[in-house]
């Protein structure tokens, strides 16, 4: 692997820069082998001119270079900057392909795209036929698309184009990293020219007022000396609020300019070209001019420290942009683009101790992405395991099982993982798979507004919501939305929630483009119901994994959804009381989910549309509640139960199996024991004790021979109610009669005392087998009762006068000659009109208090 910094080199055309120098080793590089790592600061000149330096190249001849650039911005600026240097206009050496916009003519060697358009390159022709070399721009992003891009392109020259040739280029990457994924590719630097950017911090802003910060913080720079200002700001709503804030605070001589990729590309020219007339010019940009793009004069920056950054939504099912707070490397590039040409400034809205603690990097988005469209991308390309390809970071297996899922649910892939004729009509739309499937369903539904309402519906989904709520949450229902996004803009609240007016007209020029797109009539954007088909519907197609049920168990606006998960409303609302619908927007909480955005659906529509994702299963189950076996016909979606009715004459084996399985896994507990049946038990246990021939009647020796014992006495029942005298009839059959006899002679259940009393042996521990007696009773009786013909005593527990235990003995006759004085002195006081005599052993047993007058 070689590094080098090279001080020579000249281009014919345009001003030198920096790269400039390093150019002849990056020939020498691609001609002796087939990949390169440009590392270059932002303003080093790569992106327009490493092009148009390989363009000449004998091994290019006859062959195109394809550049991915990640912003379509980016892409149609750095196009028109290449084309001007080569005095042509785009369209002729240079063109560009970005999603719904081409520009490319029959003797364009040089075509700039987007990442969704490389793929599809390599998808149509994994040959890549007629391209030489692929450059890889502003690859430190780490999008999904510029991971995948690169792993597809590595697949296709590993098999068919050893050829082709790569160049990974960034202004802050990891390129030793870069350099092993390529083979080994020379690592080429270009140390740019920059100048000492002082850093100013404050305080960072509340969320709320970063568009007054920033604003004040322009006006400050504009007032502390001279020099364009780049303003960074996360988002084109926020650009659009710090432009109209600024416009009654700055003098006639300031142009503000905005840069973001919505707009026309005339505003985008204005804001990359020199100030007019000398001016000073004021630059509100995206993070699109942090490395993409070079703003010309700029000497000082602005930095709201904040971007847009794709995140997986628990709640939508899909990748957002969220404002996120930016990395070190970010603020880093951000900074340098006030030292390009002189000493300069950069403002920071966030105080120095903050600076220490922001990540050093950005995370790649592969890592915590929806993996949903990649799993599609990959299945269209015919790449079944994710590990036969080369990743900067390989896609979490969880995650791509997760979208595997979902795709198959979609009908996308077939259970081989193989795309399916319907998964390749999704991967062409631009959205989405669940919308894609949403809107290729509508489209083919015969339903006149169902197509334009999916556009609408697939629109709001990849936005931010536009409603937002006074005191709380708005109110849920995407029907609302719907209705908003119909006025154009024309509503300020609707139902207590307010409107971001720029968002939805901007969301209504999003749908009425996808519209032209897929050729739909945008005459009407209703949500369909007036043809049949509404936007619950709708929701179902693209979220089929979260149709929720009403639980009837709970108060209005709780749902069971279909993966058995809970989900609730936040208020009581419109959608509260619906028996069926289909939350779009979800928290994500793993205990019950709050939904934010969904849409009612009717019955009849779940069962007319969904019914071939219907299970019905004949079940045999316990019932807890009702103790008892159930045995139904159930339809369900998931764990919803649509219907549930009695299955007439279901298999007796069956119902007895679930019987024995309740047993097994509550223990005997779970059956109905009569006293006589724990008797038995307890009394066989003591014969056990003392003889071998007995059997095993333990919990453990019980359970492992329920289907001998147990299932005769079970046969025809469906709960254990009333089946105690089965139970003790099965658990005496256990032994044979002469056993019987033989337990009723050695173990009986009672002892007649001296008085007639019949007082009940207790076998729980079968070594000493116990009665309790009252001590009184026991009077004259010297030999200790004995049972299983005279083998083992009994063990006493004397009792008071009270039923309360004072002693316990199995040596009688030893008690009333010792311990008895001692427990005699004591009864004696507590119970005076008792008869406690002198000889025990000469009075006779008694139940009364005094003695019987002879």
């Amino acid at each position: 692997m070689r590094h080098a910094s090279i001080e020579a080199g000249n281009l014919r055309w345009g001003p030198q820069l920096p790269v400039d120098e390093i150019i002849p080793v990056l020939r020498a590089a691609l001609t002796a082998g087939h990949s390169a790592v440009l590392q270059a600061p932002p303003g080093a000149g790569k992106t327009t001119h490493v092009p148009l330096a390989l363009l000449g190249e004998e091994w290019l001849t006859g062959s195109r270079i394809v550049m991915l650039e990640p912003r379509r911005l980016a892409a149609r600026a750095v196009t028109a900057r290449m084309a001007s240097l080569l005095g042509e206009r785009v369209g002729g050496t240079v063109g560009y392909r970005v999603r719904r916009d081409t520009q490319i003519g029959p003797c364009t060697r040089i075509e700039v795209v987007t990442e969704g358009v490389l793929t599809r390159m390599i998808q149509s022709d994994p040959t890549l036929e007629g391209t030489g070399l692929l450059i890889f721009d502003e690859f430190h992003e780490r999008s999904v698309h510029a991971d995948l891009g690169l792993a597809l392109a590595l697949h296709s020259r590993s098999i068919v184009r050893s050829d082709l040739r790569i160049v990974v280029m960034s202004a802050t990457l990891d390129g030793a990293r870069v350099a092993r994924l390529l083979g080994d590719a020379d690592v080429i630097t270009s140390a740019g020219r920059t100048y000492p950017v002082t850093l100013n911090y404050s305080a960072r802003p509340n969320a709320r007022d970063i568009a007054s910060a920033v604003t004040t913080k322009v006006v400050q720079a504009l007032a502390d000396g001279d020099g364009d200002v780049l303003v960074f700001l996360p988002g084109g709503a926020e650009i659009r609020r710090v432009a109209g804030l600024l416009a009654g605070r700055v003098h006639d001589g300031v142009h503000v300019e905005m840069l973001y990729g919505d707009l026309p590309q005339a505003h985008q020219d204005a804001a990359i070209a020199p100030s007019p007339g000398g001016g000073r010019k004021v630059v509100l940009s995206t993070p699109i001019a942090e490395t993409s793009l070079t703003v010309e004069g700029v000497r000082v920056v602005v930095d709201s420290g904040l971007a847009r950054a794709p995140r997986f939504s628990a709640r939508s099912g899909m990748t957002r942009l969220e404002t996120v707070r930016i990395s070190r490397s970010s603020a880093d590039q951000r900074a340098g683009r006030a030292g390009r040409t002189a000493p300069g400034r950069c403002y920071r809205l966030w105080d120095e101790q903050e600076q220490h603690h922001l990540a050093e990097h950005s995370t790649p988005e592969i890592l915590n992405a929806d993996l949903a469209p990649l799993a599609l991308e990959l299945a269209i390309a015919g790449i079944r395991n994710i590990g036969s390809l080369q990743w900067m970071d390989r896609p979490p297996i969880a995650a791509m099982e997760h979208a595997t899922q979902l795709l198959r649910m979609l009908g996308a892939i077939d259970p081989t993982g193989t795309a399916t004729r319907h998964g390749h009509a999704m991967a062409a739309l631009p959205v989405h798979p669940r919308l894609a499937h949403m809107i290729l369903w509508a489209q083919a539904a015969e339903a006149a507004e169902a197509g334009s309402a999916a556009c609408d519906i697939a629109c709001i989904l990849e936005e931010r919501d536009f409603l937002r709520g006074v005191s709380a949450p708005a109110d849920a229902d995407i029907d609302i939305r719907l209705e908003v996004l119909r006025a154009r803009g024309a509503m300020r609240t609707i139902h207590g929630a307010n409107v971001d007016v720029e968002l939805v007209r901007r969301v209504a020029a999003e749908s009425a483009a996808l519209k032209r797109y897929l050729r739909i009539a945008t005459g009407a954007t209703g949500n369909g119901v007036a043809s049949g088909v509404g936007s619950g519907v709708l929701l179902a197609m693209a979220y089929p994994d979260r149709i929720a049920q009403l639980r009837s168990d709970a108060t209005g606006g709780r749902f069971l959804l279909r993966n058995g998960a809970g989900a609730k409303l936040p208020y009581a609302q419109g959608l509260s009381s619906a028996q069926f619908i289909v939350a779009a927007e979800l928290d994500g909480d793993a205990q019950e989910a709050r939904i934010f955005l969904g849409a009612e659906l009717a019955r009849e529509d779940l069962e007319r549309y969904l019914a071939d994702q219907f299970e019905r299963d004949e079940l045999i189950e316990w019932d807890s509640q009702r103790r008892s076996v159930r045995a139904a016909q159930r339809t369900r979606l998931g764990a919803i139960v649509l219907s549930d009715a009695a299955l007439s004459d279901p298999p007796a084996d069956d119902i007895m199996a679930v019987l024995l399985s309740v047993v097994c896994r509550e223990g005997l507990s779970s059956l109905p024991w009569s006293d006589n049946a724990k008797s038995i038990r307890d009394r066989v246990a003591f014969m056990r004790e003392h003889h071998t021939d007995w059997p095993d009647l333990s919990d453990t020796a019980l359970l492992a021979t329920m289907d001998v014992w147990l299932a005769p006495a079970l046969h025809g029942r469906t709960s254990f109610a009333g089946v105690q005298r089965d139970v003790e009839g099965a658990l005496a059959a256990t032994f044979s009669w002469e056993q019987r006899a033989r337990l009723d002679q050695g173990a009986p259940t009672h002892y007649t005392a001296p008085t007639g009393t019949r007082v009940a042996i207790d076998y729980s521990d079968p070594r000493a087998p116990t009665i309790a007696i009252k001590l009184q009773e026991m009077f004259g009786v010297s030999i200790t009762p004995a049972i299983d013909n005279g083998a083992v005593p009994l063990t006493l527990e004397l009792l008071s006068p009270a039923r309360r235990p004072v002693q316990v003995t199995r040596d009688l006759a030893g008690f009333w000659t010792g311990t008895y004085f001692d427990v005699r002195k004591d009864l004696r006081g507590r119970y005076p009109k008792h008869v406690w005599p002198d000889d025990p052993l000469k009075e006779p047993p008694t139940t009364r208090v005094k003695r019987r007058d002879h």
